[in-house]
C-alpha cells in the first residue's frame, strides 16, 4: 500500500551494523510500494558482498535495491557523488509512483541528503599540504585548538582525533574566510521539498554486540577468507580499505597473528563501530527510535514502523 501524503514522503530506516536492518527494510519496503536505497559508504563496492554485508540476492530479488555493488574497490568514492547519484534514484523511484526507502549506518549519508551540502570550491593543495605538515610536526592537538578559536560549533562536532575533518574545516576558513559551520547553515536539503520520516533501531548493548559476534562467525562461513584474500591482491582504494575486516585479515595473511586473532579484531573493531554510529545518530533530534525488546522480529518491527507511519 502506498503512503498518502500532501507531500511525497521518504523515509530512513538507518541503525548500527547487524542490527538487522536489510530484512526489515525488505518487508517494509513490500508492504508501502517502496524501493530501497543504500546509505552505507562501504556497499557501494563490487566485489565486496561479505565484507559490507550487502543485503542477500533473495532480498534483492523480492525489492529494488540502488547504490549497491557500483564503484570497483579501487576506486574512490565520496559524498558528493553519493548525494548527486541517489538524488536522481529518488526522482525515477518518485515518477515510478513508489517511496524511497534509504537504509543503513552511515551517518554522513544520512546528513548530507537531510541536510543538503555546500558548494565547495577546488581544494587549495598548497593549504591543505601546509595543513598536513603542521600536523604531523606539531601534532593534531594544535590544529584541534586552533579550529576552537575559528569555529567552535564544528570542533564540537569533530573528534580530537579525526585529524582528515579538522584540517578540512581549517583549509575551508583559510579559502573563503568562512566557517564550515556558517556554510552548512546555507545548504538545501530532502526537507525542503519532501516529507521525511527517519528511524533508527537500537537495542541494549550486550544484545547488539552478541548480534555482531554472530555476524562476524558467519561472515567467515560464508567465504570471507578467500573475498578479501582476493581483494587485497588489488590496489584498493583509501575508502574501501576501511572496510572492517580488510586490514584484520591482511594481518592474518602476513602472519603477524593467527586467524581466532583476526576474528577477535573484527569483532572488536565492529564493536567499536556500532558505538560511533549510535554515538553519531543520538545527536540529531529528529530521529525517531525503535527500541528493540527480546520478543520482536523482523515481522514485529515491521508492524511497529507501518504504524508510525500510518
Amino acid at each position: 500500500m502506498p503512503l498518502k501524503q500532501n507531500r511525497e514522503i521518504i523515509i530512513f530506516l538507518v541503525g548500527p551494523t547487524a542490527i538487522g536492518k536489510s530484512e526489515v527494510a525488505v518487508r517494509l519496503a513490500t508492504k508501502i510500494n517502496a524501493e530501497i536505497i543504500s546509505c552505507d559508504s562501504m556497499q557501494i563496492y563490487k566485489g565486496m558482498d561479505i565484507v559490507t554485508s550487502q543485503p542477500k540476492a533473495s532480498f534483492r530479488n523480492k525489492v529494488n535495491h540502488h547504490m549497491i555493488a557500483l564503484v570497483p574497490p579501487d576506486k574512490e568514492y565520496n559524498v558528493s557523488r553519493y548525494r548527486k547519484e541517489a538524488l536522481k534514484r529518488i526522482g525515477a523511484i518518485v515518477k515510478k509512483g513508489k517511496t524511497p526507502l534509504f537504509v543503513g549506518g552511515t551517518g554522513l549519508y544520512l546528513s548530507i541528503l537531510v541536510d543538503g551540502i555546500f558548494k565547495e570550491k577546488p581544494i587549495d593543495t598548497d593549504i591543505r599540504k601546509r595543513l598536513l605538515q603542521q600536523a604531523e610536526k606539531s601534532g593534531k592537538a594544535g590544529l584541534y585548538k586552533r579550529l576552537k578559536k575559528i569555529d567552535s560549533e564544528a570542533a564540537k562536532k569533530i573528534h580530537p582525533n579525526d585529524t582528515r575533518r579538522i584540517i578540512r574545516a581549517l583549509e575551508v576558513f583559510e579559502a573563503t574566510g568562512k566557517t564550515i559551520s556558517s556554510l552548512q547553515k546555507e545548504r538545501t536539503g530532502l526537507d525542503k521539498d519532501f516529507d521525511l520520516r527517519i528511524f533508527c533501531l537500537n537495542m541494549d548493548r550486550p544484545e547488539l554486540y552478541k548480534r555482531i559476534d554472530e555476524r562476524v562467525e558467519m561472515m567467515f562461513r560464508q567465504g570471507l577468507i578467500s573475498e578479501v584474500k582476493r581483494l587485497l591482491k588489488k590496489k584498493l582504494s583509501k575508502t574501501s580499505r576501511y572496510a572492517i575486516g580488510v586490514n584484520e585479515l591482511a594481518g592474518y595473511f602476513n602472519g603477524i597473528y593467527g586467524l581466532d586473532e583476526a576474528k577477535s579484531l573484527m569483532k572488536r573493531n565492529s564493536r567499536r563501530f556500532a558505538k560511533r554510529q549510535l554515538t553519531w545518530f543520538r545527536k540529531d533530534k529528529r530521529i525517531k527510535w525503535i527500541n528493540l525488546n527480546n520478543t520482536d522480529t523482523p515481522t514485529t518491527l515491521t508492524k511497529r514502523l507501518w504504524k508510525e507511519l500510518y
